[in-house]
C-alpha cells in the first residue's frame, strides 16, 4: 500500500499504455523506422478493434506522425480522429530533445513546432515530457508554465540509477515520486518521477498465476514512492511494441486484486486524480536536476564530450539560424519582405532531428551519427541561401550613394552585427573587385584575360564617417562566379576577387555598418600601434598576454592588475568508459605540457589584431592494453574495469593560435590537434587561483550557480558537468570567465586552484548502457580543432563578459552591395534596448502573430529593469509567442520600460507603424 495510506483505502492503479521512441540509438535510422511502421500499425488496429483499448501516448512527440505518415500516407485520417478522440496523445514536443545539449532558443523552437504539428490534428498533450532526458535544465518550470503546461514527467536527475536504468534503493532528494519541481524564477510545476522508471507496467501478465506474482510486486513497488493512493504504471519501455492483449490483462488484474482500481487510463486521467487525492508533504527540488545527490558513476553526464564534432557541428547550426538567419530575416521583414516561415521550419526540423538524446549526445551506434552529419549540412545550407536572401535584401536597402564621391568604382558592402549588443571585432569579406558576365559575349580566354589584368592596387577601406581603415588584402585572382536572378536563367561570370580583413568599431546591435574599398586619392591609414610588444607577449591596453617556454601563458587584467598564470596547459588521461561515461585508469598520472618546451612563433602582426602560434610534441599511449577488450566484451559494468593504457606511444601534436584584437574583450585560442590515439581524453586547463565556493555555468536560459564541491553522496572522482556559452569563476571581484564554440563539457578541478578544465577531445570505442555495441569511429581519429575565448572581469561578470561570451557563438557576416540610394542610413540598427544583467536571446517575426517578436532572459537572481526604444507597440508574449495584454508606454521616446522578474525569460511582440530608417 501507499505511504500513511491504511488498507481501507481504496487505490487507483493508472495504467498507460506507451512506447518510449528512440528514433535512432543502438539501429540506425531506417532500421528503427521499419519497426515504428509495425508498430503503428498494430496500434491503429487495436485502436480499432478493441473498444477497451482506450489510449496510448505516443510519447511526447510528434516527429512519430511524420515518420509513420512518410510510408504510410494513407493513415493520416484513423491518425487525426483517433487523436481527436483523445485515444492517441501526442505532443507537446516536436522531438525528445537532450536539452543540455541543445540552445535555449533550439529548446523552444521544438516546443513551438510540436504545438503547431499537434495543434493541425486538434489535440495537444499538456504534458510536460521528459521520460529519458540525460538531467534537466533549471529553467525547464518557466518553460512549462509560460506554455500553457503544469507538471514535468521524467526519469532522470533526483535519483541514482544504474546499468541499463537499474533504480537503486537508496534515496533520493524528493520524499516521493511526486514532488514539486521549482525554476530559479519561481515558477514552479507538478513533478511525476518516473521512480520504478517508465517500464514498470510494461508486459502485464493475462495467466492467473503470474499476473498474481506480477501485481504483488509491482503494487508494492509503485506504493513504496507514491504520495497517494492514485499509482502509476507505465505499459511500454524503449522501442516496446503495444500489448495487445491489455485488456485482457487488467480484467485479471481486477479479479485478482478486487480491492485496486485498475485503469487503462492517460496522463490526463491521472494528474486530474493525483490532484484530486490532494498530496501531501511533497519536496519543493529547486533548479537543475543532474543526480547530484548520487554517487556520480551513471549521470550519463559525458555524453557532453561524446563525438565532440557533433556538438560543434550542432552550435554552428543553431547559431546561423536563431543568431544570423532569424534576425536578418526579421529586419528584412520591416522592410518589406516577406518573412519565410515555411523555411525556417524546414531548417529548424531539420537540425532539431539530431536533437534526441541519443543523438545529440553522441551516444548510439556509428551509422547513427554518419547520417548526423548530413542533416546538419542540409540545415546549414538552408540557414545560409536564407542569411544571403534577407542580406540581398537589407544591403540593397542601404544608402551607398555617399561613397560614390570616391568615383564610380567605388565598392560598398555592409558588415551586419546580429547580435543584441554592440559589437566590435575583426571581420573578413570577400570582393569581386572586377567581374565580366558570360552574357556580354567575349571569348573565354578574353575575359579570362581582362579579370587578370584588373588592377586592384591604390585601394584603401573607409566607413561611412569617411574614415580610413587599417586593412589586409589578400589577392584571391581569377574566380568563377554566378548569379540565380528571381526571373531569369541562370548567369555565370569570371571574376577578379579579393579578400580584406579589418577591424569592424561599433556596430550597433541587430544593425549593420556600411564600408567601401576606395579609391582616396592618395590618402592612406595613419599609422597605429601594433600589439605585439615581443615575440612572447600581446598587449591591447586593457589584456597582456604573456607565453612562457612551455606553450602556457599569463593573460593580465591591465585594469585591476591582477594576474591569472598557468593558463593553457593540456591534459591527456585515459578514458575505459564509454559513449554516456568517462572513467580513467586507476592510479593513472595525466600527462600534461607543463614544463615541456614548446615552439612559440608570430603568426599575425596587424595594429587590430596580433596572434602567436604555439606547437607542443608530446607522445601519449597508442590506447588501452588487450584487458580492456576483454573487459568490454564480457560487459563489465565501467566503473568496476582495471585496465591500463598500453606502453606502445604515438605522437599528438597540439597547435595553438592565440590572438588578442585590439577592441576585443578577451584573448582567442584555436586549438588544432592531429588523433592518433585511442581510449583517452584531452583537456585544456586554466588555473583561477581565486577562492570561490560555487562557480557560474552558461545554460538554458540560465546562468547556473553550481558548487565547487560535490554532495557528500559523490563519489566518482570526475565531476565534469554541462555548459552552453561558458563556465566562470570569480570571487566576488574579479573572474575568469571562458567561452566556448560547441565544447559542452567542463569541470572546476578541486585542486586548490579552481581550475577551469575544458574537454577538447573524448575517444573512447564502445557504447555502453545494456548491451555490448562497438563504435570504432567515436574514437575520433583524426584532425579536430576547438576554439575558446578567455575573458577577464571585475565582480560577478553579467555586465561584461557574459555578453560577450554570447557574441562569440554568433559569427560576424557582410556582404558586398553596389552604390544606389535607399531608405536605410549606412549604420542603421532595427532597435535600441538597455538592461543591467539582462541577456538578448532572439529577434524573430511570430508565425501566429506576424509581429516583430523579442526575447532576453535575466542572468541575476534578482530584478531588473529593461528599456526598450523603437517605434511600434508593444505587448506581452510568452515561450509559444501567442499575443497577450498590450504595454503601456512608460518612457517618452517610443518605447517602454519592464521590470524583468529574477531569472525570468521574457518575450515582447511589437506591432510595428510606418519604418523608421534614419537611427
Amino acid at each position: 500500500m501507499t505511504k500513511g495510506k491504511t488498507n481501507a483505502v481504496r487505490q487507483t492503479a493508472h495504467i498507460i499504455p506507451h512506447t518510449h521512441w528512440d528514433r535512432e540509438w543502438y539501429l540506425p535510422y531506417e532500421k528503427h523506422h521499419v519497426l515504428l511502421i509495425g508498430l503503428m500499425d498494430t496500434l491503429l488496429d487495436a485502436l480499432e478493434q478493441d473498444p477497451d483499448y482506450r489510449s496510448f501516448h505516443l510519447d511526447g512527440q510528434t516527429i512519430i506522425l511524420e515518420d509513420y505518415l512518410q510510408v504510410r500516407p494513407e493513415k493520416q485520417e484513423l491518425l487525426k480522429r483517433f487523436i481527436q478522440e483523445g485515444r492517441i496523445s501526442i505532443g507537446p514536443w516536436y522531438i525528445l530533445q537532450d536539452a543540455f545539449l541543445t540552445s535555449g532558443e533550439a529548446n523552444l523552437r521544438n516546443l513551438q513546432i510540436g504545438h503547431r504539428d499537434a495543434a493541425q490534428y486538434g489535440r495537444i498533450a499538456k504534458v510536460g515530457y521528459f521520460p529519458d532526458t540525460f538531467g534537466n535544465i533549471g529553467q525547464a518550470p518557466q518553460i512549462l508554465r509560460q506554455a500553457g503546461i503544469d507538471n514535468a514527467v521524467f526519469g532522470r536527475g533526483v535519483k541514482p540509477t544504474g546499468f541499463n536504468n537499474t533504480v537503486s534503493d537508496a534515496g533520493y532528494e524528493s520524499s516521493f515520486s511526486e514532488l514539486i519541481w521549482e525554476g530559479p524564477d519561481g515558477s514552479q510545476v507538478l513533478g511525476i518521477l518516473f521512480a520504478n522508471w517508465y517500464s514498470n507496467g510494461m508486459e502485464i501478465p493475462v495467466d492467473e498465476a503470474e499476473a498474481v506474482s506480477y501485481w504483488k510486486h509491482k503494487l508494492a513497488d509503485a506504493g513504496k514512492y507514491a504520495s497517494t493512493t492514485q499509482l502509476l504504471f507505465m505499459n511500454g519501455c524503449d522501442h516496446q511494441p503495444v500489448q495487445t492483449d491489455l485488456s485482457e490483462a487488467l480484467a485479471m488484474a481486477r479479479e485478482l486484486y478486487p480491492e485496486t482500481e485498475f485503469v487503462h487510463s492517460s496522463f490526463g486521467e491521472y494528474l486530474d486524480s493525483l490532484r484530486e487525492a490532494q498530496p501531501e508533504g511533497l519536496s519543493v527540488v529547486k533548479g537543475e536536476l543532474r543526480s547530484q545527490r548520487t554517487d556520480g558513476w551513471s549521470t550519463l553526464v559525458n555524453t557532453a564530450s561524446a563525438r565532440i564534432y557533433l556538438k560543434q557541428l550542432n552550435q554552428r547550426g543553431q547559431s546561423l539560424l536563431s543568431g544570423v538567419a532569424e534576425p536578418l530575416a526579421a529586419i528584412a521583414h520591416t522592410i518589406g519582405e516577406a518573412y519565410p516561415h515555411h523555411l525556417f521550419t524546414y531548417a529548424w526540423k531539420t537540425l532539431m532531428q539530431n536533437h534526441p538524446h541519443d543523438s545529440i549526445c553522441g551516444c548510439s551506434v556509428d551509422e547513427v551519427h554518419r547520417e548526423m552529419i548530413t542533416r546538419f549540412a542540409k540545415s546549414r545550407d538552408v540557414a545560409e541561401a536564407l542569411i544571403g536572401g534577407s542580406q540581398t535584401a537589407i544591403a540593397g536597402k542601404v544608402n551607398t550613394s555617399g561613397l560614390s564621391r570616391y568615383g564610380n568604382d567605388a565598392l560598398p558592402f555592409v558588415v551586419f552585427n546580429t547580435t543584441g549588443w554592440k559589437r566590435s571585432g575583426t571581420v573578413t569579406i570577400e570582393l569581386e573587385a572586377a567581374k565580366i558576365y558570360f552574357r556580354e559575349g567575349l571569348a573565354g580566354s578574353e575575359m579570362i584575360k581582362r579579370m587578370k589584368a584588373a588592377d586592384i592596387t591604390g585601394r584603401v577601406l573607409v566607413n561611412s564617417e569617411d574614415q580610413i581603415l587599417s586593412c589586409r588584402m589578400e589577392d584571391l585572382g581569377l574566380q568563377f562566379g554566378y548569379d540565380l536572378p528571381d526571373d531569369k536563367f541562370r548567369q555565370p561570370y569570371w571574376s577578379r576577387r579579393v579578400r580584406l580583413t579589418f577591424e569592424a568599431v561599433d556596430v550597433p546591435a541587430l544593425g549593420l555598418r556600411t564600408y567601401g574599398w576606395v579609391h582616396a586619392g592618395g590618402r592612406v591609414p595613419e599609422e597605429e600601434h601594433s600589439l605585439l610588444r615581443s615575440d612572447r607577449v600581446l598587449d591591447n591596453g586593457r589584456l597582456r598576454l604573456e607565453v612562457a617556454d612551455d606553450g602556457s601563458f599569463t593573460v593580465t587584467d591591465l585594469t585591476s592588475g591582477h594576474a591569472y598564470r598557468d593558463l593553457g596547459v593540456y591534459e591527456d588521461t585515459g578514458d575505459i568508459g564509454n559513449e554516456y561515461m568517462y572513467k580513467q585508469p586507476d592510479g593513472e598520472e595525466a600527462i600534461t605540457t607543463r614544463g615541456i618546451a614548446a615552439e612559440i612563433t608570430i603568426a599575425e602582426n596587424t595594429p587590430y589584431r596580433a596572434a602567436l602560434q604555439i606547437i607542443h610534441r608530446l607522445n601519449i599511449p597508442a590506447g588501452s592494453e588487450e584487458r580492456f577488450e576483454e573487459e568490454k566484451r564480457e560487459a563489465v559494468y565501467y566503473a568496476e574495469r582495471k585496465s591500463q593504457r598500453r606502453a606502445e606511444t604515438v605522437p599528438l601534436m597540439i597547435t595553438t593560435t592565440v590572438s588578442l584584437e585590439r577592441s576585443a574583450a578577451g584573448i582567442r585560442l584555436r586549438v588544432e590537434l592531429d588523433n592518433q590515439a585511442t581510449d583517452h581524453r584531452i583537456r585544456a586547463l586554466f588555473p583561477t587561483d581565486l577562492q570561490a565556493a560555487v562557480h557560474r555555468a552558461d545554460s538554458i536560459f540560465e546562468v547556473a550557480v553550481r558548487d565547487n564541491e560535490p554532495a557528500a553522496e559523490w563519489v566518482n572522482p570526475s565531476n565534469t558537468q554541462h555548459q552552453q556559452a561558458f563556465v566562470d569563476v570569480s570571487d566576488g571581484v574579479q573572474g575568469l570567465t571562458v567561452a566556448n564554440l560547441g565544447l559542452h563539457e567542463y569541470e572546476v578541478l578541486r585542486d586548490g586552484r579552481n581550475t577551469i578544465a575544458v574537454t577538447l577531445l573524448r575517444s573512447v570505442s564502445e557504447l555502453g548502457d545494456w548491451g555490448i555495441f562497438p563504435t570504432p569511429e567515436a574514437q575520433c581519429l583524426g584532425r579536430h580543432t576547438a576554439e575558446l575565448l578567455l575573458m577577464t572581469h571585475a565582480g560577478e561578470g553579467a555586465l561584461e563578459a557574459y555578453p560577450a561570451a554570447y557574441q562569440f557563438q554568433v559569427p560576424w557576416t557582410a556582404i558586398q552591395t553596389g552604390l544606389h540610394e535607399g531608405p536605410l542610413v549606412p549604420d542603421y540598427r532595427l532597435l535600441a534596448w538597455e538592461g543591467e544583467g539582462i541577456a538578448f536571446s532572439s529577434a524573430k517575426i511570430g508565425e501566429e502573430s506576424g509581429d516583430l517578436t523579442l526575447r532576453w532572459f535575466n542572468m541575476q537572481p534578482e530584478a531588473a529593469h529593461l528599456q526598450l526604444r523603437m517605434e511600434g507597440s508593444f505587448y506581452e508574449s510568452d515561450v509559444l509567442e501567442r499575443r497577450g495584454k498590450e504595454f503601456s508606454h512608460t518612457t517618452q521616446d517610443d518605447g517602454i520600460t519592464l521590470t524583468v522578474g529574477s531569472c525570468e525569460i521574457v518575450t515582447v511582440g511589437v506591432r510595428r507603424g510606418n519604418l523608421k530608417t534614419d537611427s
